[in-house]
């Protein structure tokens, strides 16, 4: 019993092992807010690939003092080229409702019997127990009730803003954003992340652009600290949780 159970010990140690360094390493400590980084140089960075229309020869015009495309006399402030930054503005207030109610019932019944079978029917009964009839040899009586209920009554509502960085350029024009922001209150750290494809058109003449105009969005909101490792379920209970059957 043993030998069966020290590797299971050995991986939930090693499961635990790096959040626990790093839990032990912050006793008494605020937690550390994330180094400023590059985001094409993060291990996780992967460039985005989406369809693109065919390429369109740009439109120029000399003697025209206004320039294809800008929303100002003598600058275009808004972002256009990657390493600049735009504020996205997050609006959220999103409700669902949802409820489903399923009955199912099944009855069955089957019997069987071989009043003939090429002349051995009269042998049933030496070989089977008193009282066998070949007309009854069998039957079976089967009855099945389900009945199950589902209801879902969910209010989801944020309202953020966040500075964003442009980090690529698409063909098309289009631009990748990747914004993030950290702020620590006490011993709680509150994360907000955000990434998705943006059009310069949907850049307003202030250089903000809002969340629901960008597509492929991802909206992270969360936070580290004492108050969320309280709130987390222990390792062992949450591994316990996805592999048992019950």
């Amino acid at each position: 019993m043993m030998q069966k159970t020290l590797p299971l010990i050995l991986l939930l140690s090693l499961t635990a092992c790096g959040p626990m360094a790093e839990r032990l390493s912050e006793v008494g400590k605020e937690p550390k807010l994330s180094a400023i980084e590059n985001p094409q140089l993060k291990p996780t960075y992967r460039p985005v690939s989406l369809p693109m229309p065919d390429p369109q020869v740009a439109e120029t015009r000399p003697n025209s003092l206004w320039r294809t495309g800008a929303r100002a006399f003598f600058k275009d402030q808004r972002a256009n080229k990657v390493g600049d930054i735009l504020t996205v503005n997050i609006s959220i207030d999103d409700k669902a409702q949802m409820q489903n109610t399923t009955t199912r019932n099944r009855t069955g019944s089957e019997t069987m019997g071989v009043p003939n079978l090429l002349g051995f029917e009269n042998e049933i009964e030496t070989i089977l127990p008193e009282g066998t009839s070949p007309s009854t040899l069998l039957g079976t009586n089967s009855a099945s009730n389900n009945t199950g209920t589902g209801q879902i009554n969910r209010t989801e509502k944020i309202n953020l803003q966040v500075a964003a960085v442009i980090e690529q350029l698409l063909p098309n024009g289009n631009m990748v954003l990747n914004g993030s922001q950290e702020v620590r209150v006490n011993n709680e750290v509150r994360v907000l992340s955000i990434t998705g494809v943006v059009r310069p058109e949907d850049i307003t003449s202030s250089n903000t652009v809002s969340y629901e105009k960008i597509a492929e969005a991802r909206v992270a909101y969360g936070g580290r600290g004492i108050i969320t490792q309280v709130q987390q379920p222990r390792y062992g209970s949450q591994i316990l949780d996805a592999i048992s059957p019950f």
